[in-house]
């Protein structure tokens, strides 16, 4: 049956081949559900890889902080020294072509909406190549495609260069510049010292002190931030990321930093003046550039006719599912959004599913 005029029927539309996306398809196969028949996916980006391909190539697949194989798929034998997304997009390729995933790409989902006022009904995935009419849906968009730029008193006024992290493309373009760099993630970290190299100056810049991880970041601490995360998303607040509750792992090449002189943080400053920052005190630092490392945001627009948020702002999660509507399950979507995270996210997502199609007769 037609929901549109021709819309196609299918038991499951996921959305997004990154980490999560490949990792729910993974498991609807393995319960049964076959590619391009009982489901499909469809991903935005040009090619394999999700987030990874479009890292900057200075990040090489030894400086990956905890990227988890793919369930089913070890990732072995990759040159260290090879830039991740090279590594990672090879691997996804691979990963897709083994299992026959089918991925549709690229495709851009523009919204997601039910078919009709029946709780138990289809819902409508619109997209760039038709609509779909799916009894649920896998939401893997992760938050590349929407970084977060905050503002700053007087940015508008600076002659010099403001860019976020997500247009990063390595140190070599900041070569004997003054460069601040604006964030406490790791991401933050890594531009800071490899920018540090060649610049001939740097300042780093947080909102709050960063809080330095010592030692293993065992099973336990794991779970108890994983925990931390899960508790905000109950409460239908917007997630924050593992990360921000983990704190940063103080790794060998961050001592040496920190000795050089380099990972030394300072207060936000209080605006931007047209040739750098000042901070309340007076006191200032000329800057040819400022890079904002300052995260990202879940991709999630195109799921505003289904009306999922919360007045807290976030989506309020039962696991994977939304609460306020059970055909649409969220992964890597706070406390999924880490690899091993979205793995196991994946699993859950498909069983559920698997469950509510069983559970529930074909509706319109």
């Amino acid at each position: 049956m037609n929901y549109t005029s021709g819309a196609r029927d299918v038991e499951v539309v996921v959305i997004g081949a990154g980490q999560a996306g490949l990792a729910a398809a993974f498991h609807l196969r393995r319960l049964g559900y076959t590619p391009d028949q009982d489901f499909v996916v469809l991903d935005h980006a040009p090619r394999p890889g999700g987030a990874w391909q479009f890292r900057w190539p200075t990040l090489t697949y030894g400086r990956v902080h905890g990227m988890h194989a793919l369930p089913g798929m070890e990732l072995t034998g990759a040159d260290p020294g090879r830039p991740s997304a090279e590594v990672i997009g090879d691997y996804f390729t691979t990963y897709e072509e083994t299992f026959g995933l089918r991925v549709h790409r690229p495709v851009q989902v523009t919204a997601v909406r039910p078919a009709s006022r029946e709780p138990r009904g289809r819902l409508l995935v619109e997209s760039s190549e038709g609509t779909y009419a799916a009894r649920a849906l896998v939401n893997a968009t992760g938050t590349w495609d929407r970084p977060f730029w905050p503002h700053f008193p007087g940015q508008e006024r600076f002659r010099g260069r403001l860019l976020h992290t997500a247009g990063y493309r390595g140190p070599q373009e900041f070569a004997g510049q003054r460069v601040v760099v604006v964030g406490g993630g790791t991401s933050a970290v890594q531009h800071l010292m490899e920018i540090a190299e060649v610049a001939a100056d740097t300042a780093w810049v947080t909102r709050r002190p960063p809080a330095f991880r010592e030692g293993p970041f065992d099973e336990e601490r794991g779970r108890a931030a994983v925990a931390l995360v899960e508790d905000r998303v109950r409460q239908g607040l917007p997630p924050r990321s593992v990360v921000s509750v983990t704190g940063l792992p103080m790794t060998e090449e961050m001592r040496r930093a920190r000795e050089r002189g380099v990972l030394v943080r300072r207060p936000m400053f209080e605006r931007i003046t047209e040739d750098g920052v000042r901070w309340a005190d007076g006191s200032t630092f000329p800057a040819d550039a400022i890079l904002l490392a300052t995260g990202f945001r879940p991709v999630i627009d195109h799921l505003a006719p289904l009306r999922l948020r919360d007045p807290g702002g976030g989506i309020r999660m039962d696991g994977t599912r939304a609460v306020r509507d059970p055909r649409v399950h969220l992964v890597g979507y706070g406390p999924s959004a880490s690899t091993i995270g979205a793995n196991r996210a994946g699993r859950a997502a498909a069983r559920d599913i698997r469950e509510l199609l069983e559970r529930e007769p074909v509706a319109a």
